[in-house]
């Protein structure tokens, strides 16, 4: 009982902390959003900023980048408190568990985000072909533009009807391509973004400019997909090892029951135990780390 009680305990603090990093974060976002609102009234009153406040409001993280990774920490405490309250688990075990579900939902909300990443990057190669084909047939670089999202479907046709509307309704086309590499930060966008920056401000020939920026985002994706190629190995290496140890203590446990039994039940059994399912998630991350494509 004296040990439920302390498992209990133990998982509401750790419910209280995670409340407390939830709201410290929100507080900080709804920070920042103020402190936007307010560079973007002062802007206005001073002549300098655009149409309307929603302008400045809209220059957030698109959705491709939005991160998922804090719904495991209810999931978590959920799965915890059940354990803790219908099996006689031992506390280091409960906290094994909950750190590695953790580390679960974060793996798995990365390898989503990598997948709408490259599947952003994709569709904007596509669109920068459209706009090379646009351009070589004698159409602007607004109506390339335009031209090449009008029938396009996902994630970056979104963001750049978002930029195709803001320089429609007078906004500074440097301006508003700024703001689209604000929402999406990533190294093919940016590329994208200030080679059309640089020719609406001195020109240029840019068919040909569009068309090497085009080759290097594809360059980048099919490095990417060869790297991630040639990491599987050593990926499956350690989920290979890691399920390895599990299928050797269950060899042990079915040969001497009773001494496994007896080592798991101890406090250094459950000690070492825990630290070693701890240490496999993280090497896990940290394997995962590695083998990304870092260029």
């Amino acid at each position: 009982m004296a040990g439920l009680l302390f498992t209990l305990t133990g998982c509401l603090l750790v419910a209280g902390v995670a409340a407390m990093a939830i709201a410290l974060r929100r507080s900080q976002l709804a920070a920042e959003a103020n402190q936007r609102l307010m560079e973007a009234s002062a802007r206005m009153s001073d002549g300098e900023a655009g149409d309307s406040v929603e302008s400045v409001v809209s220059i957030r993280r698109s959705p491709v980048l939005r991160r998922l990774w804090w719904v495991g920490i209810p999931i978590a405490i959920v799965v915890v408190a059940l354990l803790a309250t219908f099996l006689p688990i031992p506390w280091p075990y409960l906290v094994a568990f909950y750190v590695m579900i953790l580390l679960c939902f974060a793996q798995i909300d990365t390898i989503f985000l990598q997948r709408r990443i490259a599947k952003l990057e994709q569709q904007l190669a596509d669109s920068i072909d459209m706009m090379v084909a646009a351009v070589k047939s004698g159409a602007g670089l607004q109506t390339a533009l335009e031209s090449s999202i009008a029938e396009a479907r996902g994630a970056w046709p979104r963001e750049a009807q978002q930029l195709v509307r803001a320089i429609r309704y007078g906004e500074d086309p440097v301006e508003a391509l700024g703001d689209l590499t604000e929402r999406l930060p990533l190294e093919s966008v940016i590329l994208f973004a200030q080679t059309l920056a640089v020719n609406w401000r001195v020109g240029g020939r840019l068919a040909v400019t569009l068309a090497n920026v085009g080759r290097t985002v594809r360059d980048r994706i099919e490095l990417s997909r060869r790297m991630n190629a040639m990491t599987t190995q050593a990926r499956l290496s350690v989920i290979s090892v890691v399920l390895t140890t599990y299928f050797i203590a269950a060899l042990i446990w079915r040969n001497d029951p009773e001494r496994m039994g007896g080592f798991l039940t101890s406090l250094v059994g459950q000690l070492m135990v825990s630290i070693g399912m701890l240490l496999q998630a993280v090497g896990t991350l940290w394997i995962s780390w590695m083998s990304k494509p870092k260029f």
